[in-house]
């Protein structure tokens, strides 16, 4: 890819040079006149980035074969399981996602909504010490098939019934494993439906639960409107406790879920199905439920006019006049019959601009590879486009730059990737190319799959998935897991780094300054292969406390031939005493050895 502007994921300023990809793998970057390759590219006035990831995904098994609406978007990578759905087994679901290929790549979280159905069923009963040591086996083995965190949706039942020291005493087992919490968040009549609360609960969990609080697709609802910079400020405060907290956030200011799922009241529902229906049927409990639902449409989304059933391009307010009823008799009968999506119009423009303009913020569809369409959000084809194109360009909401950093380097970051979300040497080579003058979304809520223009190019591993904005047909996408030295953490690209490795086998010297590129030696040698390894460029240095991660290119002999390398030296897992260094070679083979405290230097 010839004289594009680089923009690394990092968050620092576009830089012209060319980009060289080899084996899958991001092998050189800068002036590469001399060089030749199999593809040449010139993509003179386009933007090169890292590919976007999707860390709040929904994406279909039979969706991912292709990946149409993810890849004319950008988006190379997707974590399935938000909200807290997906499976108990997630190495097994991984693997029936990816039995017919892969157009993008795929991790998983593991959901604690489905843990706890899976243990407590659907009734809201509290659950015995016997429970909650089978739902922490759960969280842990899925932790241990390489689940990049714990997801929850305690807004949606039955894991609404679940209290907060409940989930907090479940939720503890990931304590060791240093990941991430995404919570869509629990609204309650208790609390009148007050965002804020909910906000501060999914903190709370975090905390005590010592994992990274994200608040997933962050709004702020209804009645409180406009109180975006308050939830912020508890986000703020929170960090500066020490626990980090950030945000996934999409640029539309309705959510999609189903009609009842978010308004009928949780005592309704308890038991599923057949108990809400043979409590609808109960003259005595339905005025009941109709105004409770009233009640929570008032709260969260202020009129029933806000409220569309997309598959048959009608509102709420449409049914209430046909039936002559209320909102909540409506909405009854509707659940009576079917249980269809619905739009739901919340927040104002101003809370979504506070809320995108948050460092912590990363950039999530809520969306997620799908071959079907039927009643549909803008999000499945428009929402990264739609930053680049009206957010960046349009409004200067965002910098192109921080724009690229929430949807690459940040999600990689939260969820404790390392080796993807930047453009360095030695990463793997997802890569986005756009046009920066034309990008833009031009799905709507009234015809929600129409394409975004301007994404031109996209690489899964090396593999030309999309090129000039029609999808190949490649399926380069790898089912990607988290191991227990990818810990979630702060972004720190803003500050200078250095890190040092004295040990038998090994010697490491690099610095980084802010923004910049690591410099510096590595050394190795494997006495059992007889492999020696130098470094001939050095990546991106990333680190967080006694932890650091970076990628390079280097010459090994005796094979006499230059390989990229991640080396990953963790020093603060409290699953192992030891501080340990791992050195993986793209050919696949991986070295790992143990570290005395005084072999190793971390600063920043």
């Amino acid at each position: 890819m010839r004289n594009g502007t680089i923009v690394d994921g990092t968050g620092a300023k576009g830089y012209r040079a060319d980009v060289a990809v080899r084996s899958g793998f991001i092998y050189r970057i800068g002036d590469l006149k001399g060089a030749r390759a199999a593809l040449d590219l010139d993509v003179t006035g386009l933007v090169v980035a890292p590919g976007f990831l999707n860390i709040h995904s929904h994406a279909t098994p039979a969706g991912v074969r292709a990946a149409v609406n993810m890849l004319t978007q950008g988006v190379t990578t997707e974590i399935v399981n938000a909200d807290g759905s997906g499976s108990t087994a997630i190495a097994k679901q991984l693997a029936d996602f990816g039995s017919n290929g892969l157009a993008v790549n795929l991790g998983a979280y593991v959901g604690f909504n489905t843990v706890w159905t899976s243990v407590m069923g659907r009734a809201d009963r509290r659950p015995s010490v016997d429970d909650i040591q089978k739902m922490r086996d759960l969280l842990t083995e899925n932790l241990k098939q390489g689940a990049w965190g714990v997801s929850a949706g305690l807004d949606y039942k039955p894991a609404y019934f679940a209290r907060t020291e409940e989930v907090i005493a479940v939720t503890k087992a990931a304590s060791s494993w240093r990941t991430n919490f995404p919570n869509h968040d629990r609204l309650t009549p208790e609390s009148k439906y007050s965002s804020l609360a909910a906000i501060g609960e999914t903190i709370e969990i975090g905390e005590k639960s010592n994992l990274m609080p994200v608040i997933t697709h962050m709004k702020v609802q209804g009645k409180e409107q406009g109180s975006a910079p308050k939830a912020l400020a508890m986000m703020r405060t929170a960090a500066a406790r020490g626990h980090e907290t950030v945000a996934d956030v999409y640029p539309y200011l309705a959510g999609q879920t189903g009609l009842g799922a978010l308004l009928v009241p949780a005592w309704a529902v308890e038991g599923g199905q057949e108990e809400m229906l043979k409590r609808f049927h109960d003259p005595e409990l339905r005025p009941r439920i109709a105004r409770e639902i009233e009640e929570a449409i008032e709260a969260r989304f202020l009129t029933p006019e806000n409220i569309g059933i997309p598959s048959q391009r009608r509102k709420l307010t449409d049914y209430m006049r046909e039936m002559n009823a209320g909102a909540g008799e409506t909405m009854i009968r509707i659940l009576e019959k079917e249980s269809p999506s619905a739009i739901l119009k919340f927040g104002s423009e101003a809370d979504l601009v506070e809320i995108l303009r948050f460092p912590g913020s990363a950039i999530a569809c809520d969306c997620g590879a799908s071959e079907e369409y039927p009643g549909m959000h803008p999000r499945y084809f428009g929402t990264f486009p739609r930053v680049l194109g009206h957010y960046v360009r349009e409004t200067k909401t965002l910098t192109l730059e921080d724009a690229v950093r929430k949807m690459t380097g940040l999600p990689a970051n939260i969820i404790g990737m390392v080796d993807r979300g930047f453009l360095a040497v030695g990463m793997a080579a997802d890569i986005t190319v756009f046009d920066p003058a034309t990008v833009i979304d031009h799905a709507t809520y009234e015809h929600p799959t129409l394409a975004s223009d301007g994404i031109r190019d996209v690489f899964v591993n090396g593999r030309m998935a999309l090129r000039d904005g029609k999808v190949t047909g490649e399926k380069g996408g790898h089912l990607l897991s988290r191991s227990e030295n990818m810990p979630s953490r702060p972004m720190r690209t803003e500050q200078a780094r250095s890190l040092s490795v004295k040990a038998k086998n090994f010697t490491i010297d690099l610095t980084q300054t802010a923004g910049g590129r690591a410099r510096g030696t590595l050394r190795l040698f494997d006495a059992k292969s007889h492999l020696e390894m130098r470094m001939g460029e050095a990546g991106l240095l990333q680190a967080d406390g006694k932890w650091a991660s970076f990628t390079a290119r280097a010459r090994a002999t005796p094979d006499a031939g230059e390989l990229t390398v991640l080396v990953i030296v963790d020093g603060g897992n409290p699953m192992n005493p030891k501080a340990t260094i791992r050195v993986d070679l793209e050919d696949g083979r991986r070295l790992e050895s143990a570290l005395e405290a005084r072999e190793y230097s971390i600063r920043y």
